[in-house]
């Protein structure tokens, strides 16, 4: 079984919903990522930074499920970042009320001894130098790197971007990034045009409405599951790319067929995510429960169609 090395935030979030609002509660993208990969029982370790406002008992409710934290930095003097934001009613567009960089405004990311050999990199949603940096710092190329970024870099530092894009394997975006990074408005020309600056598989989420992978001339759709309620999509495409590296490190095979697998575990997770606010619902998932999902999106996605 692979390591996994999720780089990523590890942060405050305070949300409101048609549904409710919250307080400063868990969140991050290292968060997420960790808390789904760990449900493969992988051997998944977080690079972040914190400040030393952040409760020990976040710390140690990650190690309980198996998410190694040696490689989250704690300031002691400095305070955690800390986002804001409101979701409209139809939950897919939301304001940002309140960043606070923090002490991320300052991370110089540190690859613990034991993860510089991880198989799978999952490098999550911050400056591509500093996404370069963890790289240069792997004592060999990964089996697999995974790039998760967003339209504030592609409109502050898009050449570093394009340097960290020569450099993965997998980039995940959303389809409103995948058409302004690539200028296509077709997510498939905008997926050619995106492998062709360096990544081998390019996915492309649509949130509600599913993700699609492209490799090659190679294309998959996955369906998200229909769901009655969503609380708090906030955490979902981090439950989503933590899924899909994990399910990868598990299984230990990145073949294209294995990718769409890793799509659908991916997805599964996600729509446990938005349940609840934070990561409410990911601390006490039960792999009963995940599995019973994993069948009904076979259901959903499975059929015979007779061909003329």
């Amino acid at each position: 079984m692979s390591k996994l090395l999720a780089v990523g935030t590890v942060a405050f979030d305070a949300i409101e919903t048609p549904f409710g609002k919250t307080d400063k509660i868990l969140g991050g993208s290292g968060t997420f990522v960790g808390l789904a990969a760990s449900y493969f029982g992988v051997d998944v370790g977080i690079v972040s930074v914190v400040g030393g406002d952040f409760p020990s008992e976040y710390i140690k409710m990650l190690n309980s499920r198996g998410v190694n934290t040696d490689g989250v930095e704690v300031v002691k003097e400095g305070k955690t970042f800390f986002w804001s934001g409101r979701y409209h009613n139809d939950m897919n567009s939301r304001d940002t009320l309140v960043t606070e960089l923090n002490v991320l405004a300052d991370f110089t990311p540190v690859v613990p001894e034991a993860y510089k050999d991880a198989s799978i990199v999952m490098l999550g949603n911050l400056h591509p130098l500093t996404q370069l940096s963890v790289l240069d710092q792997m004592d060999r190329k990964p089996k697999l790197t995974i790039l998760d970024t967003m339209n504030f870099w592609m409109d502050s530092a898009l050449e570093d971007l394009y340097t960290v894009l020569k450099r993965v394997d997998v980039v995940a975006i959303n389809d409103e990034e995948a058409r302004q990074l690539s200028g296509e408005y077709s997510l498939v020309n905008a997926a050619k045009k995106i492998h062709e600056m360096g990544p081998e598989y390019v996915v492309i989420k649509k949130g509600e409405h599913g993700a699609l992978l492209f490799n090659k001339g190679k294309m998959f759709f996955a369906p998200a599951l229909p769901l009655a309620e969503v609380f708090d999509p906030t955490g979902a495409g981090d439950t989503f790319a933590g899924g899909f590296s994990g399910y990868l490190a598990k299984t230990e095979d990145i073949s294209f067929q294995n990718l769409k697998n890793a799509i659908i575990y991916g997805s599964n997770l996600a729509s446990f995510c938005v349940e609840k606010f934070g990561t409410q619902r990911m601390e006490n998932l039960q792999p009963e429960e995940v599995q019973r999902r994993l069948e009904a999106f076979k259901e959903l996605t499975q059929f015979d169609i007779q061909l003329n």
